[in-house]
């Protein structure tokens, strides 16, 4: 691979995480209101001690000294602390990580393996039934809001079947293999919930690559060597056809440390997205910047490895 498109794709890379940071400071410092004036708010502060609070959190320094201390800081690993808990932030983050990497890692994986599976299957044998069902499911599932289709599958399968727990992480009161058990009993709901929405996704764009690659010259030359469709569509089409949908999951990936705000806040699930909601409707700004921090350097860090592997996938784009 060329050190050019490498120092290229790094040096992206590094501007976007400087801006990422530098927005993230701003972007809650132009937002209405401030600790200093929600303690005021939620502990009836007076005047004085107001002042002593914008003096705590170096809201009286200049805003340029601020952007200073905060570059410094959380280079080190200082995100602040929670104003609702007052706990580090780094510590809130971290004891919500793993639901989050639990739920959106298994409702993606599923939605990566069945969407390229029905997106193959449909753009090879376009106009077939099993292709027009498969995308017009695709198409209404895509279209659907995640919040409400999290609710109706509450609705059908924990409400009137009574198959699946409402809600949580865990009943709490279990331990080794049945904790598991349970673990994975309060998880299906909200993965299916997050599969089926990214599934269609996958399927939509795999459809549409195969559809491009399979009549193309090189496919149509397998085709005269006397090659089986089986054999043409597994060595031949669908690894070009995957180039598109590689680098949709790479980015899918990535989104996982952002957690899913929705699905996580209708099934009550304790991870990022939970967090984050709690921390927007609180107005926790310690809390939200260091959860869109996480979340952004997620995906610029995903969509790095995405395109240096890209690279070694198809050498040609090393020259654009």
């Amino acid at each position: 691979m060329k050190l050019s498109y490498l120092a290229r794709k790094f040096g992206w890379a590094g501007l976007t995480l400087f801006f990422v940071l530098t927005f993230n400071f701003f972007m809650f410092r132009i937002m209405p209101g401030d600790p200093a004036g929600l303690l005021a708010r939620s502990q009836r502060l007076t005047e004085a001690e107001v002042a002593e609070q914008r003096e705590l959190f170096g809201l009286d320094q200049p805003i340029i000294e601020q952007y200073w201390t905060y570059l410094r800081e959380t280079l080190s690993g200082n995100l602040g602390a929670s104003y609702l808990t007052g706990q580090p932030v780094v510590t809130e983050i971290a004891s919500r990580l793993w639901p989050t990497i639990l739920l959106v890692g298994v409702g993606t994986t599923l939605a990566i393996v069945f969407g390229l599976m029905a997106g193959i299957k449909g753009g090879w044998y376009r106009g077939s039934r099993f292709d027009k069902g498969s995308l017009y499911g695709s198409l209404t599932l895509y279209s659907t809001p995640e919040g409400w289709l999290g609710m109706l599958l509450l609705l059908v399968f924990a409400g009137t079947l009574g198959w699946f727990p409402t809600g949580r992480y865990s009943s709490g009161d279990t331990e080794g293999l049945a904790h598991v058990v349970d673990v994975a009993n309060h998880l299906m709901l909200p993965a299916l919930t997050l599969a089926l929405g990214y599934g269609a996704s996958y399927m939509i764009v795999m459809r549409s690559s195969l559809i491009e690659i399979k009549d193309e010259d090189f496919v149509n030359v397998a085709r005269a060597k006397g090659l089986t469709e089986t054999m043409i569509r597994r060595r031949h089409a669908v690894p070009n056809a995957f180039l598109p949908s590689f680098t949709l999951i790479a980015l899918s990936f990535g989104f996982i440390l952002g957690g899913a705000i929705v699905i996580e806040t209708v099934y009550s699930w304790p991870g990022i997205g939970l967090l984050t909601y709690q921390a927007i409707d609180a107005q926790d700004f310690p809390v939200l910047q260091g959860v869109f921090l996480l979340s952004s350097v997620a995906v610029v860090i995903a969509n790095l490895v995405a395109d240096v592997t890209y690279g070694f996938l198809d050498p040609r784009i090393q020259d654009v």
